[in-house]
């Protein structure tokens, strides 16, 4: 077992902040039921804003970020996992006020752990990770709330991020007409490869004129972006569309009004993959491993880096410069 480690730290004092790969020993890690050989994690923006002195995320210095982990169960007190099991462990604390998956050893609690299933790898889970677990809890509520692929086209906002990429390829592999959203001409090419019908600009929602009611365009909508892009959305959905909302690079104000509700019957459907029930988050983990398991999840969505890459690589994902899912080896 190992007694010294890599870990990926950040610390802040009055004076100096530091994000750095240094070496930690058991006795710095946090307390916890089950001790976890950390095999990969990946990078996600809470990740990015938890690198930088004024991100607002992290709650107490030093600290090791990271939302997102898979491993091997080194040891264990809680009786549900035994030494050996492969586990996938996202959210909750991990990453804000617990140390994460940046580090080759993690100790947590038993109840934020999920048995990887079947068919994933521990590669494959932190392709997928939080922003996968995001997109695939999207599709899950807007199938509970009616959605076929005969329904018409899924609008995808943000497609080339980490919950974009993964719901394109996610809603193709179902057999939706996905229409992706980017503001980046230059990844076209991309969205066609990991499964977009159509390929629209970023301004023909964000930049259009705002108007209560629009032309009904989407069945549905998958929306990491909210701000005036949602606004928009809840215009153009179908009588009875539903958008699945999940984040807000484009904002936290959305100027709509009551029309699409009271007159189209539109629904919002929020997103939380942080507290979503245990119950329901092994639910997605098994879909996520079948008929949500995106093709070409490691050839195409997937970037791979070492410790030493994430200060780069959580600058660029800050700029909206990453594309994908970048999964970091630990």
């Amino acid at each position: 077992m190992k007694k010294s480690f890599k870990a990926f730290v950040v610390n802040k004092t009055e004076d100096d902040f530091s994000a750095e790969v240094r070496h930690l020993n058991e006795e710095d890690l946090p307390e916890g039921d089950v001790l976890i050989d950390v095999a990969y994690s990946s990078v996600n923006f809470k990740d990015g804003l938890a690198s930088i002195p004024n991100g607002k995320i992290v709650r107490s210095y030093p600290f090791v970020p990271g939302i997102d982990m898979a491993g091997t169960v080194a040891e264990s007190k809680d009786s549900r996992f035994q030494k050996g099991d492969k586990i996938i462990a996202t959210s909750y604390e991990i990453g804000v006020s617990h140390y994460g998956g940046y580090s080759e050893m993690a100790r947590l609690s038993g109840d934020w752990i999920v048995p990887l299933p079947n068919g994933l790898s521990l590669k494959e889970a932190m392709v997928l990770g939080t922003a996968g677990f995001t997109a695939g809890l999207s599709i899950h509520r807007l199938e509970e709330n009616g959605l076929t692929p005969d329904k018409g086209k899924v609008l995808v906002t943000g497609a080339t991020g980490g919950v974009g990429s993964v719901a394109v390829s996610m809603l193709a592999k179902r057999g939706y007409h996905v229409v992706a959203s980017t503001g980046k001409a230059e990844e076209h090419e991309y969205l066609h490869k990991i499964g977009a019908s159509e390929v629209i600009s970023r301004e023909e929602l964000s930049g259009a004129k705002l108007k209560a009611l629009d032309k009904q365009l989407w069945a549905a909508a998958v929306d990491p972006v909210g701000g005036n892009t949602l606004a928009t959305i809840l215009s153009q959905l179908d009588y009875n569309g539903s958008v699945a909302v999940s984040g807000l690079t484009g904002g936290t104000d959305v100027p709509a009004t009551v029309f699409p509700f009271i007159l189209r019957g539109v629904n919002v459907l929020g997103i939380d993959s942080v507290y979503c029930p245990m119950e329901t988050r092994k639910i997605l983990w098994e879909r996520m491993s079948s008929d949500l398991k995106p093709e070409g999840l490691i050839n195409h969505i997937m970037n791979e880096i070492t410790l030493e890459k994430l200060p780069s690589v959580l600058a660029a994902i800050l700029k909206g410069e990453s594309r994908g899912r970048t999964v970091v080896k630990l």
